[in-house]
């Protein structure tokens, strides 16, 4: 029991699964902000395209009415007196629904897609355009005074030229 309850711990602080458990919750609450989207939003631009007070969840097709049925001719009502409907005008609001989540989906994938290649762009570039670092104060005085023992001194080829190596003799 002691090893089960461990593995459980252990996957259930993946950090994998924090991250769904997340994902889930915003999902949850971006979905209601989708709902409000299309109903609050949405629907009234269309009523007014279409001309009148069109209320998709409100459209349906009776296949059998119940029995002796006098209230009013509404989905809910049918619906709760037992009348099978086909309510299409319900599927098209959830047809809409996920249209438009999906686009919006669709639109955070693609800006977090671009700010990582962004990011990855500006990682690639740093290094080319991070100074260089001076070199210590002990290279630094090496190299000046290899440069002034340069400057004093005349070229190698010069020297060579000029003073015969022992044991040939000297050309004219």
């Amino acid at each position: 029991m002691k090893k089960f309850m461990r593995e459980f711990r252990e996957f259930a602080v993946r950090g994998n699964m924090v991250d769904l458990a997340v994902g889930i919750m915003i999902g949850g609450a971006f979905s209601g902000i989708v709902d409000s989207l299309v109903r609050d939003i949405f629907m009234p631009v269309i009523n007014i395209i279409l001309g009148g007070s069109v209320d998709f969840t409100n459209k349906f097709l009776v296949l059998r009415m119940p029995p002796d049925y006098s209230g009013p001719y509404t989905y809910a009502d049918l619906n709760a007196a037992g009348g099978i409907l086909f309510a299409w005008g319900r599927f098209s609001t959830v047809l809409i629904n996920f249209v438009l989540l999906a686009f919006v989906v669709f639109l955070l994938v693609r800006a977090i897609n671009r700010a990582r290649r962004q990011l990855e762009r500006e990682k690639e570039m740093a290094p080319a355009e991070t100074p260089v670092a001076p070199p210590p104060e002990d290279i630094a005085l090496l190299r000046e005074i290899r440069d002034a023992l340069q400057r004093q001194s005349p070229p190698p080829a010069a020297t060579k030229a000029a003073t015969p190596t022992p044991g040939t003799p000297p050309a004219d």
